[in-house]
């Protein structure tokens, strides 16, 4: 069955080299895409037009990769395709990814493409738990990831729940604490809130920043033994080659920088490295399989390239590439002051828009006011009028009582001399009758002063409604100069955000300036990382009591006791070289 499989794919591959051509798909970690290859292609043909395609020229920190057996391959730029052993199936499938990492990614990576690549592997690594990151880290890094995608916040766009779909935490993470997707979500808005200003390439940048300085940032891992049989973990990263114990891969117990290797070779399954002080004995380890030390060497090689790299002159394409990027940069720096400009120039016509627009209402509503109080002023004065017309109709009535009283008197008194009985009596009724006339006639005055005064409270609420009309006229004549219709310098009918208004000249002075601004961010550094240590301890104080002890893995616990000692990845890396080699080749002998 064996042979009959190994001539079935001898016959495969028989007949792809006799096409002219196959079918290949390229896996990024944003999109897939497919070519067809000529048969005598390279690997390098291959990898270029991907380049190529993608507009990559940091082409140095990338290669091919696919899957063979229980481990992974890197295609080789030397050897053709399909002389390779590539999957046989078509369309051959390959993922494109980063092969080689920066030492510091603010400084090498001038792309935005290749920063934004790095960013998605990266943040693929950390979510997949093959890059190990505590807590608070996690919620910082995923608030940049936030911001990369959806921009500035806007508290009345990103609503609560708008992250719930969102795969933004490793689940080791999740599970450590008893919190629920919602408070989960708080935090990493909380933080996201605090970018406010920041561009796409800005938030990647500052997530690779923080990730670099993680642990397992970068390096491959390989299980190996010692002289001794030790299982041992070794790994591979920019700064060196690292020995560790298998169940702690955040803490090498011995380091050999790339520049005190002279030589890395391999014999079936046997590696030597041969340490730069000729004095040193040359140590050896055994992998598990022949391929194993294939892909240890590629990336040793390569690794050890880009660290000799790193420490000459950039070449004249690196120095054109950087060069390049920071006028692409001043230019966006400059354009995106521009915008803020104009926004902010927008926003403050809006507001003056709306205060005008309040203006108005308020003094719609104080002409609506007047109105009313001129209704109610006519009311008034048609009521005051008709309570005078009585106050007239009655004192005219009270007179002519008066009257007929006076004229009884008369009469009284000259049926009164008929007898004294009869005078005495008509003396106390003619008394009478005085007193009923003085009462009648005090009535009278009083009716009569009450209608006076009527007639005077009947021309001031005249009065007050010719005020209240004056004042609608000058209310009504003010709303007309305050519409809508304003003015074309008082508010820019639409403001224009097209590209032709964007197109700047660059001259030395703004070069001067904009390289100023370059060193003043690089004195600012220092106090960012302050700023950032202590945003990631607030965040660790903040969640720690919702933690749960007892479903923390050896690497949360490692972790935490490297955070309680003080030990960084570098702190420890540098603690470790300033040992001799001679004594580090003894340690890893001894392990």
């Amino acid at each position: 069955m064996a042979s009959a499989l190994a001539a079935r794919m001898g016959f495969n591959s028989l007949m792809r080299k006799q096409a002219r051509s196959f079918n290949v798909r390229i896996c990024t970690m944003e999109s897939d895409m497919e070519f067809s290859c000529e048969v005598k292609w390279k690997g390098k043909d291959l990898f270029d037009l991907v380049c190529r395609t993608l507009g990559l020229r940091e082409t140095w920190f990338f290669g091919l990769q696919y899957d063979i057996k229980d481990t992974v391959a890197w295609l080789k730029m030397e050897k053709k395709v399909l002389d390779q052993e590539v999957p046989k199936e078509e369309p051959i499938t390959l993922h494109f990814l980063a092969k080689f990492y920066p030492e510091n990614a603010e400084e090498e990576l001038v792309q935005d493409i290749t920063q934004h690549l790095f960013f998605l592997q990266v943040k693929k690594k950390i979510l997949e738990e093959e890059i190990h990151c505590p807590p608070e880290a996690s919620v910082l890094l995923a608030s940049y990831a936030v911001h990369a995608k959806y921009g500035d916040y806007d508290p009345n766009v990103h609503k609560p729940g708008f992250l719930a779909e969102e795969e933004l935490l490793p689940k080791r993470v999740i599970n450590l604490y008893q919190m629920t997707a919602e408070m989960w979500e708080e935090r990493i808005t909380a933080c996201y809130a605090e970018h406010r200003g920041r561009t796409r390439d800005e938030a990647e940048m500052e997530y690779l920043k923080i990730a670099q300085d993680l642990d397992m940032y970068g390096v491959n891992y390989f299980l190996i033994r010692n002289k001794k049989g030790t299982d041992l973990l070794l790994g591979v990263d920019a700064l060196g080659l690292h020995i560790y114990e298998p169940d702690n891969k955040l803490t090498p117990k011995c380091s050999f920088p790339w520049n005190e290797i002279r030589n890395i070779s391999y014999s079936d399954k046997e590696f030597t490295i041969k340490p730069l002080d000729k004095k040193t004995n040359v140590f050896k380890f055994n992998s598990s399989r022949l391929r194993v030390n294939k892909l240890i060497l590629q990336l040793c090689i390569g690794n050890h390239d880009l660290f000799m790299r790193r420490r000459r002159v950039d070449s004249l394409e690196v120095q054109q590439m950087k060069a390049q990027a920071r006028e692409e940069r001043a230019r966006k720096q400059v354009e995106r002051q521009h915008l803020q400009r104009e926004k902010q120039l927008r926003e403050e016509a809006e507001r003056a828009r709306d205060e005008l627009e309040r203006r108005l209402i308020q003094l719609q509503d104080e002409a609506h006011m007047a109105n009313e109080a001129l209704l109610r002023s006519e009311q008034t004065a048609d009521l005051l009028a008709e309570k005078a017309q009585i106050a007239e109709e009655e004192a005219k009535l009270l007179a002519q009582k008066a009257a007929e009283a006076e004229t009884e008197m008369q009469r009284i008194k000259v049926t009164a001399i008929r007898s004294q009985e009869e005078r005495r009596l008509m003396e106390q009724k003619m008394l009478e009758a005085e007193m009923l006339a003085l009462k009648m006639a005090e009535e009278s005055e009083r009716r009569a002063k009450e209608a006076e005064q009527l007639k005077q409270d009947l021309q001031e609420a005249k009065e007050s409604e010719r005020r209240a009309k004056h004042k609608l006229l000058e209310i009504t004549s003010r709303a007309v100069y305050a519409s809508p219709g304003l003015p074309p310098d008082s508010m820019p009918p639409d403001l224009s955000f097209s590209r032709e208004n964007l197109s700047f000249d660059f001259k030395d002075t703004d070069m001067k300036r904009l390289s100023m601004e370059i060193e003043k961010e690089k004195v600012e550094y220092m106090e960012k990382s302050k700023h950032l240590q202590e945003q990631l301890n607030e965040l660790k104080t903040e969640i720690e009591s919702l933690k749960l002890k007892e479903r923390e893995t050896p690497l949360d616990i490692i972790h935490n006791q490297n955070t309680e000692q003080g030990t960084s990845k570098h702190s420890n890396f540098k603690k470790l070289t300033l040992q001799s080699t001679k004594s580090r080749v003894a340690f890893f002998e001894e392990l």
